[in-house]
């Protein structure tokens, strides 16, 4: 689980991609510009491991956007750990799963 009280990529992620993993489940938060809203936001995305970001089916990713804030940084790791606890068993699964099923 994430802990928002230690959880401050916010200065990190106006420059630069900040990713990570928990137990299965690899993350990252990129800042992108939202067309519709003309602001920029902090994209949010999960998919299963192994494979980096690139290499994951568009399908086994999902997505959020949040503000690019420290409170949007807040609802990330509270979207990221629901995340985590209502998929737990398939990233467990993913993270155990054999090379050669790739």
């Amino acid at each position: 689980m994430i802990d928002k009280e230690n959880f401050h990529p916010l200065n990190y992620v106006k420059k630069e991609e900040y990713s990570g993993s928990m137990e299965g489940m690899r993350y990252l938060l990129k800042k992108v510009h939202n067309g519709e809203t003309d602001t920029d936001v902090i994209r949010v995305t999960v998919w299963p491991e192994p494979l980096g970001i690139l290499r994951t089916p568009a399908e086994q990713k999902t997505s959020l956007e949040v503000p690019l804030t420290q409170e949007g940084v807040e609802q990330a790791a509270d979207w990221l750990n629901e995340q985590y606890e209502t998929r737990k068993d398939y990233w467990l699964e993913q993270m155990n799963r054999p090379w050669t099923k790739l």
